[in-house]
């Protein structure tokens, strides 16, 4: 194959935010074009450093009397996918954040937030994003759980954002995620606007 410029891409989300949640369970999407299900919903923007997904073995070598390297064995491998959601105000970002049974209420009732040690469950999470040329990639996690979040910053010159980290947990098939990257059809294109 030869080597194409065409090939070579950036990444962008989709118009109207490009992460979504959903409960564990919920069906999966199969294909990069396949409007999301009521069930997923949109985590809203995301700071500008985007997302960033780790997933990389990592080995130990078996040495030899001597000292030569004979083997490597993969002792893990770690699927991470870390962005700031930046939407303080929306009610599924905090639910996120801090678990769905510790946020209640809404902008007009009054959102009532409850901190405390309780693990976060396993979800799915959808990430959809614009590809150059219009090209649609998403990234399915079936069991994704979120592992850290970072500090939070409250000051009068940078949004108030919650820095997440989410682990890819392994399905029946054993894999942590999925990626579909497909064409879209002329009317998807002209929908998602800008390309």
């Amino acid at each position: 194959m030869v080597a194409n410029t065409q090939n070579v891409s950036t990444a962008k989300p989709k118009i109207g935010g490009a992460i979504y949640s959903a409960p564990l369970g919920t069906t999966l999407p199969t294909d990069a074009i396949t409007t999301l299900s009521v069930d997923f919903k949109s985590l809203g923007y995301i700071s500008e450093d985007g997302l960033v997904n780790a997933n990389s073995p990592k080995s130990d070598s078996l040495k030899a009397w001597g000292g030569d390297t004979v083997a490597t064995v993969q002792t893990e491998k770690e699927d991470t996918f870390k962005y700031t959601l930046i939407e303080a105000l929306n009610p599924d970002v905090l639910k996120e954040v801090y678990g769905p049974d510790n946020v209640s209420g809404s902008l007009d009732t009054a959102i009532v937030i409850k901190a405390n040690s309780k693990e976060l469950q396993e979800h799915v999470i959808v990430v959809d994003m614009i590809m150059n040329g219009g090209i649609l990639k998403r990234v399915v996690v079936p069991a994704g759980k979120v592992s850290e979040v970072g500090d939070i910053s409250y000051t009068d010159s940078d949004a108030v954002g919650y820095e997440t980290t989410l682990t890819g947990m392994p399905d029946s098939a054993a894999n942590t995620h999925y990626e579909y990257i497909q064409k879209a059809s002329t009317s998807d294109g002209e929908s998602e606007g800008g390309k």
